[in-house]
């Protein structure tokens, strides 16, 4: 117990350490982590890691897909839902499909089950590895929004699809017309379950006495809670998991109400996918060396020749589905004309960023060793080994080049947005007209007989006043960006010697530790506005 305890620490500090060295050469963490697995796990000595496949479906997967369906933001899912179905439900099983084919023509043994099997093992591209490798470059809203709702729904499709051809390979038998009807069945219920689970977390959260820890504590556990939910039923785990998301995400504002729960809701989430993320890179890249000694009869170059043969085929697949999917709409719809065109080059960056991660290494690991009949799974090291090379070169070639294309397309903003500043103080001052009317509407008494809400109401006014004036100063210097940058520099510098003065008074005792923090925590606050999450 010790020794596994101390190699798990181990592993961690190896994972941090690895982490900032990735920001330092300024590589996203999910591309450097699975290289410098790969070269750890050749090191000798090094113990050899064999990943439980239900250690990752249980553990990892449900709060991974649970946060992602939490951040998705629902107007914009809801405004693409057309480009995300297409490309979540019909890119999947177009994968799966070419891939089926194609792998039964070209590798020995294969028979159209098997290569279904495999199609849907690789067709789920990984989010996390793409919006991790976006993450402070200039790409357009409608991008990320379109790969975070694909995420949320293509798991779904594809472990159904590898569910069905299991069955399949194992059985012999296989009905295209049952597989249909069990396909919406299997995902319908398991959007019921989620639904349902999150209608009973929401009413604890909301109608009981919860503390900020214990609101934290019970959204850990939802995602597991709605995941095993479903599967017990035999339905879709993960749609249980994203529709539960989204319905909680959408509730947010009526089940935490005080800042306090959602500042402590946000570290915890924040730290506890991130380890899970870096963890997840880490250990493919430290599986290789158990996939290859489990090859067999299959040569090692056999193997990767049938990887990169897959690799090419699903990312040619996903480019010549992306463009149709994006302009075909605009041809049969006119009220979708209105919105502006895709162009060719947001297209081409949806198309590259199908990075292939956790999702699919885990599904090629939940093959069965053995069939019904006793008899070993066929190919299944293979299938598990051209996962691997399908990851390795979709997340290693696509990840590094991708931020070469977006800086040599140069590609802008699609859709009229405003800038962020503008949206605050936007917000910001909608806000205090609607407290400044409420002040006088419901305390009108009070404000002439007690002074703190009489300054309150007057605090609220210059506010008004700084906000309105404030966004004229943004408007005015809209095309003068290097004012908009010496303004951000300059107040990230007062709040840095503004927490400097703040360790000095806490050296000094004058106030509590706890007013401190107060104001510790409002300067974090601030900051966060103008940097938003580049440092999360």
């Amino acid at each position: 117990m010790h020794e596994q305890l101390l190699l798990i620490l181990g592993l961690l500090l190896i994972v941090m350490m690895l982490v900032m060295l990735a920001q330092r050469i300024k590589i996203a963490y999910p591309i450097f982590l699975v290289l410098a697995g790969l070269g750890i796990s050749f090191i000798p000595g090094v113990p050899v890691l064999k990943l439980d496949p239900e250690i990752i479906f249980l553990i990892f997967l449900p709060p991974l897909l649970y946060e992602a369906a939490w951040y998705t933001s629902w107007n914009d899912f809801w405004k693409w839902k057309r480009t995300i179905s297409l490309m979540a439900f019909g890119l999947v099983f177009l994968t799966s499909l070419v891939v089926a084919f194609a792998a039964q023509s070209l590798i020995p043994g294969f028979t159209l089950a098997m290569g279904f099997l495999l199609g849907g093992i690789v067709s789920p591209p990984d989010a996390i590895a793409a919006t991790t490798v976006l993450k402070g470059l200039k790409v357009p809203k409608r991008t990320i929004a379109m790969l975070e709702g694909e995420s949320l729904i293509n798991d779904a499709s594809s472990l159904i699809v590898f569910r069905f051809a299991l069955a399949a390979v194992m059985t012999g038998v296989f009905s295209m017309q049952e597989a249909t009807g069990q396909f919406f069945i299997v995902a319908g219920m398991g959007v019921v379950v989620g639904i349902v689970g999150a209608h009973i977390f929401y009413a604890i959260h909301r109608f009981l006495p919860t503390t900020p820890a214990i609101d934290a504590a019970l959204t850990v556990m939802t995602p597991y809670i709605l995941f095993l939910s479903a599967e017990h039923f035999h339905f879709s785990g993960v749609m249980a998991v994203v529709s539960g998301g989204l319905f909680m995400s959408f509730r947010a504002h009526e089940i935490f109400k005080t800042g306090t729960t959602r500042i402590n809701m946000t570290g915890v989430w924040n730290t506890l996918i991130f380890v899970m993320n870096a963890l997840v890179f880490v250990l493919i890249g430290l599986e290789l060396p158990d996939i290859i000694n489990g090859l067999g009869e299959t040569s090692l170059m056999e193997g990767i020749k049938y990887g990169l043969i897959i690799s090419l085929i699903v990312i040619v697949v996903r480019l010549l589905w992306i463009y149709p999917v994006a302009h075909f709409p605009r041809w049969v719809s006119k009220k979708i004309r209105q919105d502006p065109s895709p162009g060719w080059k947001n297209p081409l960056i949806i198309g590259w960023a199908g990075m292939r991660g956790v999702v699919s290494l885990a599904t090629a690991l939940s093959i069965p060793v053995m069939m019904n009949d006793q008899a070993e799974f066929p190919l299944r090291n293979l299938i598990i080994f051209i996962t691997f090379v399908v990851i390795f070169v979709t997340l290693v070639f696509q990840g590094l080049t991708l931020p070469l294309i977006i800086k040599l397309i140069k590609i802008g903003e699609i859709d009229p947005i405003l800038p962020s500043h503008e949206q605050q103080a936007g917000i910001q001052i909608r806000l205090d007209h609607l407290a400044v009317t409420r002040l006088n509407e419901k305390y009108k008494n009070s404000l002439t007989g007690n002074s703190l809400v009489e300054n309150f109401k007057n605090s609220l006014e210059n506010d008004l006043e700084m906000h309105k004036s404030h966004l004229s100063s943004l408007e005015m210097c809209s095309n003068r960006q290097n004012d908009l940058k010496e303004y951000h520099q300059i107040m990230l510098d007062i709040f840095a010697i503004q927490r400097k003065e703040l360790f000095r008074l806490k050296r000094e005792k004058l106030f509590s530790d706890d007013e401190i923090r107060k104001a510790e925590s409002q300067l974090d606050l601030n900051e966060l506005r103008i940097t938003g999450n580049k440092h999360l």
